[in-house]
């Protein structure tokens, strides 16, 4: 009995392995572009801005890690063994859904970051919001119509037209306004430990008070 279910076990952990590695890969691209367009570049020049545009076009992979919590109810229903779901299966999805949901939290502090040091740092609440937004209807279209970050290139018409047409139904709209209001939540959440566990250099991120204070200096 034991060895079938390790047997069983291993058989689930193989078939995840593979989409965890490639969603967790996808997650990590927006937050590598965070990095490089955020902290190590100024804007203006065209590569920016391409970078910039394949950053958002990316980012909506790391929260759509939140969804393949669908994955998880299914294993648990292959395994049926309290003790091989707890130990196992629970922390690893855990880990792999934080890690992603982690690469946009950080992606999205990079991009506050960059707003603070060109004196811009009354636009983070608002950016960020219209980024949770954003990246809800990009899990929709993900998750529902099974568009990837490339369809923007590859089928441009496509996500324009079936994906416009999908978002405006009553169902689609709600799906959408659940998952904007999860992710802000969450992203407040995390943001807050994020910052609280890294030390920021002095000036580095915006308090709640530099942010509105109209005499805070310029760091561009």
């Amino acid at each position: 009995m034991k060895e079938e279910l390790i047997a069983r076990i291993v058989q689930v952990l193989q078939i995840n392995m593979s989409w965890m590695s490639w969603n967790l890969f996808l997650a990590f691209i927006p937050l590598a572009l965070s990095v490089w367009i955020f902290r190590f570049r100024r804007g203006g020049s065209w590569l920016w801005w391409l970078g910039f545009l394949v950053f958002y076009a990316f980012l909506p992979n790391a929260p759509y890690l939140l969804t393949d919590v669908i994955h998880l109810i299914n294993d648990i229903r292959t395994i049926q063994s309290v003790w091989m779901i707890t130990l196992v299966l629970i922390p690893l999805y855990l880990l792999v859904i934080l890690s992603g949901f982690e690469a946009y939290v950080i992606s999205l502090i990079n991009w506050g970051y960059y707003l603070h040091r060109i004196g811009k740092s009354q636009w983070i609440s608002r950016l960020e919001l219209i980024t949770h937004f954003l990246c809800a209807v990009g899990v929709y279209w993900g998750r529902f119509l099974r568009f990837n970050s490339w369809d923007f290139i590859t089928q441009p018409d496509a996500v324009l037209t079936k994906g416009v047409e999908e978002i405006l139904g009553k169902q689609p709209l709600v799906i959408v306004a659940i998952t904007f209001v999860l992710l802000a939540g969450l992203y407040w959440i995390m943001k807050r430990v994020t910052l609280g566990l890294v030390r920021q250099p002095k000036n580095a991120y915006p308090t709640k008070a530099e942010s509105t204070d109209p005499n805070t200096p310029n760091a561009g």
